[in-house]
C-alpha cells in the first residue's frame, strides 16, 4: 500500500488492527456529529494564496515552556496506545523525540511513566484526569516528577465518560466483549503475534504500579468508570497547581470564559479541544471554538488545540486561528497502528512538509507570521 497521507495510514490501520481496537481510535461519541464536524469544519477554512514573496528561507521553528520545538505540534495523549504497536507508547515517543516535539503519556497508557521516560532525551508531557482517587493522583504526579516530565497536561472534560456506541458493536465494550476481541485477533495474525503477544503485559501501566497488580481491558472501563468525578470544581485544581511546579495546561476548553477562568486560576496554558468529539456529542468543533478564545485570552497563556488534525495544512490553519501549538492524536496513532515507529516519523515528516508548502504559498516565513492575513477574509469566520 502506497503511504502519501494521514488518511492512507487510517487504511493501513484499519486493515491491521482487530475491529475493536480501529473503531475505538476511529470512533466518537453518540452519533459522532461533532467528530465530522472536527474534520470538515477545519478543511472549510480556506488559506490565502501568495506568490513571489521570496519564501527561499523557512522556519518551523517555534517554543513552548521553554522548549525548543521543531514544529508547532506535539503528540495528544492517547489511551492504550501500547495495543497498536508492539510497546506502543515507547515507540511513539521515540518518534516524537526523534523529530524534535513533545510526546505526551496518557494516564491510561499500557506502558508506565517508568518505561517511556528513559527511552528519550527531551522530557516527556503527561496527561493526568481528575479521578476520585486522590492517592493515585497524588503517587502519579509524584512518579511524572521524578521522572523528569517537564509539562502536566490536565484533563477536565471527562467528569463522566461520553456514550461510545462504536465500542459496543466492536467489542471494546458490551456482551461477550472479551470473546469477541479474542476471536478477532486471531483474524489478524500479524497484530496477535508482534502485539499481541510480544507487546505484553497488556496492563494500564500507570495504574497498575499504584494498585500493586495487573489491570486489563476490564479494569480500564470499570476503574475509570469508577473514578470520574462529576463533582470537580477549580478549587479541586488548586493542590495540583501548588505541588506541580512546573507548566500546567488545562485541556477541555471549548468557552471563551472557561479560558479565562484558566488565566485566573494560573494555568501556563490551555487545550481547545471536544476530546476529538469523543465526550459531548453536539459541541462545537475546536476550529469554531478558537477564534473567540483566542480573542479573550490570547498573550496571557498559550494557546494549543486538538481535534480534526489530519495533516500539515491543518496545523497552519489552527496556528492561523490563533493556536500556539497543535496536538494531534488520531492521526499519529493511525500511523503508529500501521507501521510503528516508522509510521509515526514518516507521518511526521509528511506534516512537515505540507506546512511548508502551505507557508510557502501563504507568504509566512516563521510561525510567528502565520496569522489571520494567511486566510481569505470572511471564509475563516465559520
Amino acid at each position: 500500500m502506497i503511504i502519501s497521507s494521514s488518511k492512507d495510514y487510517r487504511e493501513a490501520a484499519r486493515r491491521r488492527l482487530p475491529p475493536f481496537l480501529f473503531h475505538y481510535i476511529d470512533g466518537g461519541a453518540y452519533d459522532e456529529a461533532t467528530l465530522e464536524r472536527n474534520v470538515k469544519d477545519l478543511a472549510d477554512i480556506a488559506l490565502r494564496q501568495r506568490i513571489l514573496k521570496n519564501m527561499s528561507e523557512l522556519s518551523l521553528e517555534t517554543e513552548l515552556f521553554g522548549e525548543k520545538l521543531a514544529m508547532p505540534l506535539a503528540l495528544a495523549p492517547v489511551g492504550l496506545t501500547g495495543m497498536y504497536a508492539q510497546r506502543g507508547e515507547v515507540q511513539a515517543a521515540k518518534a516524537a523525540d526523534n523529530k524534535g516535539i513533545p510526546f505526551t503519556l496518557s494516564t491510561v497508557s499500557v506502558c508506565p511513566i517508568e518505561e517511556v521516560a528513559p527511552a528519550i532525551k527531551r522530557p516527556m508531557w503527561f496527561q493526568l484526569y481528575v479521578l476520585r482517587d486522590r492517592g493515585f493522583m497524588k503517587n502519579v504526579l509524584e512518579r511524572a516528577k521524578a521522572a523528569g516530565c517537564s509539562t502536566l497536561v490536565f484533563t477536565v472534560d471527562m467528569p463522566v465518560p461520553g456514550a461510545r456506541y462504536r465500542d459496543a458493536h466492536s467489542g471494546m465494550s458490551g456482551p461477550n466483549a472479551a470473546m469477541r476481541r479474542y476471536a478477532q485477533a486471531v483474524l489478524h495474525p500479524h497484530w496477535a503475534w508482534h502485539v499481541g503477544m510480544k507487546g505484553k503485559p497488556h496492563d494500564l501501566g500507570n495504574i497498575s504500579h499504584y494498585l500493586g497488580k495487573p489491570t486489563g481491558l476490564a479494569d480500564y472501563i470499570g476503574w475509570l468508570g469508577n473514578n470520574f468525578d462529576p463533582s470537580i470544581s477549580w478549587k479541586d485544581l488548586e493542590w495540583i497547581r501548588e505541588f506541580w511546579d512546573g507548566p500546567m495546561v488545562i485541556k477541555g476548553i471549548l468557552d471563551p470564559q472557561d479560558a479565562k477562568d484558566a488565566v485566573s486560576f494560573g494555568a501556563d496554558g490551555i487545550v481547545v479541544s471536544n476530546h476529538g468529539g469523543r465526550q459531548l456529542d453536539g459541541v462545537l468543533s475546536s476550529t469554531r471554538a478558537l477564534p473567540q478564545i483566542a480573542d479573550a485570552v490570547k498573550g496571557q497563556l498559550k494557546i494549543l488545540v486538538d481535534s480534526g488534525i489530519r495533516n500539515g495544512l491543518d496545523v497552519v490553519r489552527m496556528i492561523a486561528l490563533g493556536a500556539d501549538t497543535c496536538l494531534i492524536g488520531r492521526a499519529f496513532a493511525y500511523a503508529l497502528g500501521a507501521a510503528g515507529q516508522a509510521g509515526v516519523e514518516n507521518l511526521l515528516d509528511l506534516m512537515r512538509k505540507e506546512m511548508q508548502v502551505a507557508m510557502t504559498l501563504t507568504g509566512a516565513k516563521s510561525i510567528a507570521e502565520i496569522n489571520q492575513d494567511c486566510l481569505v477574509a470572511d471564509l475563516h469566520k465559520i
